[in-house]
């Protein structure tokens, strides 16, 4: 077997990329060779875009980003029986190390020695996906069954994390839920957390296209428009966090009965005003559940979250997730009642020489004819 070109833009710099093909050699005995289908776009993607670096982690040289993928299988190490050459699968792009305490508890996504494709994080980077070939090892790559898409199989990787949320809450049949964030992931929590057992959820975001998709789309049954306003001190950031979970608890459902502080709060944004008002949100002996990642260092109201014994979980990717999403898009294409996945891709750019466009796209809330934003997904067809 020959080594390959791979062909991609990298990141150099904000908002800067270079074409560059890079050889690649045959995959390794346990690993397949992918030709790159569909990758979806993450916040983290684009704050690389936007910024050159992720929060503290920055780019340190040329960076092909994405990690939301699945692709075809075209080649395969001497030691791989499954897959198979023309498999649809997705991938699972965090390769931790399988020997350390976590990952041997089934804990990997906290695995010290992790590498995750698109990500600054590891040295030399870990390529992403927004190439038109890599090579993974055939241990994380999902099968996707004839009747899941590429797009659907990229969207399992968020989709595990809002699996892995609701896990680590423990959702209950039965229970009650607030979804802070209208976003991709706010939507994807609500879908995992209507499988867990949720059987009323609400949504609240400040841009109001994107509650009104949440609620007719029935990824949630109510929702909450938030006033878009910034506190002039952290006392009023508090009062208005109190006011928007006050809003929130008072919203009537379908049936007519108020909705209440609810059993589960699933943070989405990592905006502080927004963790404060989860905690205000969640009823007694309830828990928040942080799922977005954005402000460093945040003040909570921890003497009401103690008082009421509102336990605060802490996310981080996910383990183990992936089953279990892709049993989750399964049963969503069998319930045309209910709200599909892919609903939440709007917008397509085609080929990897289109990335640039496809982020600057993905970082808009509405397109040039004023269609709104929400997933950004770009595809390969050959």
């Amino acid at each position: 077997m020959t080594a390959g070109i791979s062909k991609g833009l990298f990141l150099t710099g904000p908002r800067e990329f270079e074409a560059q093909e890079r050889i690649l050699p045959p995959p390794a005995a346990d690993e397949v060779q992918l030709a790159v289908r569909s990758t979806t776009l993450c916040g983290s993607d684009l704050h690389y875009f936007q910024k050159g670096c992720n929060g503290s982690i920055e780019v340190r040289e040329p960076l092909c980003l994405g990690h939301e993928a699945a692709g075809e299988v075209v080649a395969i190490g001497s030691n791989v029986t499954n897959p198979r050459v023309g498999d649809r699968v997705a991938v699972e792009c965090g390769i931790p190390c399988e020997a350390c305490d976590l990952c041997l508890s089934n804990r990997y996504n906290l695995c010290e020695k992790l590498r995750f494709r698109g990500s600054g994080s590891a040295w030399p980077h870990f390529q992403g996906t927004m190439q038109t070939r890599i090579n993974h090892p055939a241990k994380w790559v999902h099968l996707l069954p004839p009747e899941v898409s590429y797009d659907e199989g990229a969207l399992l990787e968020p989709l595990a994390v809002a699996v892995h949320a609701c896990r680590r809450a423990g959702v209950q049949p039965g229970s009650t839920c607030t979804i802070i964030g209208a976003g991709p992931i706010g939507l994807l929590c609500a879908i995992a957390a209507r499988n867990a057992g949720c059987v009323k959820i609400a949504i609240a975001d400040v841009v109001a296209d994107r509650v009104a998709f949440a609620v007719e789309k029935t990824f949630a049954d109510t929702g909450f428009v938030v006033t878009s306003k910034r506190a002039g001190s952290p006392e009023e950031s508090l009062a208005m966090a109190r006011d928007t979970a006050k809003s929130i608890a008072g919203l009537t459902l379908v049936n007519g009965s108020t909705l209440g502080p609810t059993d589960y709060t699933f943070e989405c944004t990592g905006i502080e005003v927004c963790a404060q008002s989860a905690i205000f949100a969640t009823k007694r002996g309830g828990k928040v559940v942080l799922v977005g990642m954005g402000t460093p260092n945040v003040s909570l109201p921890i003497s009401d979250a103690s008082a009421r014994e509102v336990d605060i979980v802490p996310v981080w990717r996910y383990a183990n997730c992936y089953g279990e999403a892709l049993q989750i898009v399964e049963a969503s294409r069998k319930d045309s009642s209910g709200p599909q996945v892919a609903e939440m891709i709007t917008h397509r750019c085609e080929g990897v020489v289109n990335v640039a466009e496809a982020l600057a796209l993905a970082g808009c809330p509405r397109d040039e004819d004023g269609k709104m934003v929400m997933k950004v997904v770009v595809s390969n067809k050959s």
